[in-house]
């Protein structure tokens, strides 16, 4: 099972350059967060994965959400609740999103991805406009984003950021308030024949906002993986008064944008961080490897323990 979990890691190193799971952190404290934890990656990486282990919750089980939702998690996979998943996030180069509400990975030898929880407090999203959004327009919408965004990475000496197409296109289901998305993305300059990273990003819209399940793999793996973020999207479950019908006009805030923009927009402002984790990867992903290494044989004792009553 330990080798589940580190596969998870693997995915993660390479699919984190894809940065839909980042929120909206600036470039800024991006980098600034890289240069802190450069100066000891490996021990910081073993502190992460220890913290994580210590904390992870064993499937099957049901996780609470804030105040907002309930996961139902399988009995092959863990869920890392705050702040372990924040700091491991961290330890491979993230700034910690205060949104975060954790990871989800496997345990089984076989999987190799990760899934990143989040809450935005956005307020209530109108969806009306899924009715009538063009898909192409929306595509075009993250190739302009991208564009203007890398000019600024060619400034800071980042490769820039190529949008290579439609992993799965746009489609809500207006019934249960879910939208589900995944784009194609890489650095310019990687090798042709580098299968690439994938981030599939599924959100479930609530009264006060929107939770988003994304999935973190590698564009090959992308279909074998994907229903595991699916049933994990179909096992979220809002709360009495904070689902998305229980919108009341008079008093709830409404969100200062429509639900195209959680593909437009929003995801190239997302999408835009993606060079500069790419770049502290080059230097220290085959380090963050290493460093869990030699953790696999806790790692699958630790899971094949049953959680506590």
């Amino acid at each position: 099972m330990g080798k589940g979990f580190q596969g998870a890691l693997r995915a993660c190193a390479g699919a984190l350059a894809c940065v839909a799971v980042l929120g909206a952190t600036s470039l800024a404290g991006a980098a600034a967060a890289h240069a802190q934890q450069a100066s000891d990656p490996q021990q910081e990486m073993k502190q992460a994965w220890a913290a994580a282990k210590a904390a992870a919750k064993v499937g099957p089980t049901s996780i609470e959400l804030r105040d907002q939702a309930t996961l139902k998690i399988g009995k092959d996979e863990v869920f890392i609740p705050q702040p372990a998943a924040g700091q491991l996030m961290h330890a491979m180069g993230n700034s910690n999103n205060p949104d975060m509400l954790g990871l989800v990975m496997p345990t089984s030898e076989d999987d190799e991805w990760m899934v990143v929880a989040k809450y935005e407090a956005s307020g209530y999203i109108k969806d009306d406009d899924a009715r009538d959004w063009n898909v192409d327009d929306l595509y075009k919408s993250l190739k302009e984003g991208t564009a203007a965004a890398n000019e600024e990475r060619e400034k800071r000496g980042i490769p820039a950021l190529e949008i290579q197409g439609w992993v799965e296109r746009p489609h809500y289901d207006a019934a249960t308030h879910r939208l589900i998305w995944s784009m194609a993305a890489r650095s310019k300059g990687q090798p042709a024949d580098d299968p690439g990273a994938v981030n599939y990003n599924t959100y479930a819209l609530g009264r006060d906002g929107y939770i988003s399940l994304n999935l973190i793999t590698g564009r090959n793996h992308v279909d074998a993986d994907k229903p595991a973020v699916q049933k994990l999207l179909a096992d979220l479950d809002f709360k009495d008064g904070k689902r998305y019908t229980d919108f009341n006009a008079k008093t709830d805030k409404v969100a200062e944008y429509g639900l195209a923009a959680l593909v437009g927009g929003i995801a190239a402002k997302k999408l835009g961080l993606f060079a500069v984790i790419a770049a502290f990867l080059a230097k220290f992903a085959k380090v963050a490897i290493l460093a869990v290494a030699g953790f696999g044989a806790a790692i699958a004792k630790f899971f094949k323990r049953k959680p506590s009553a």
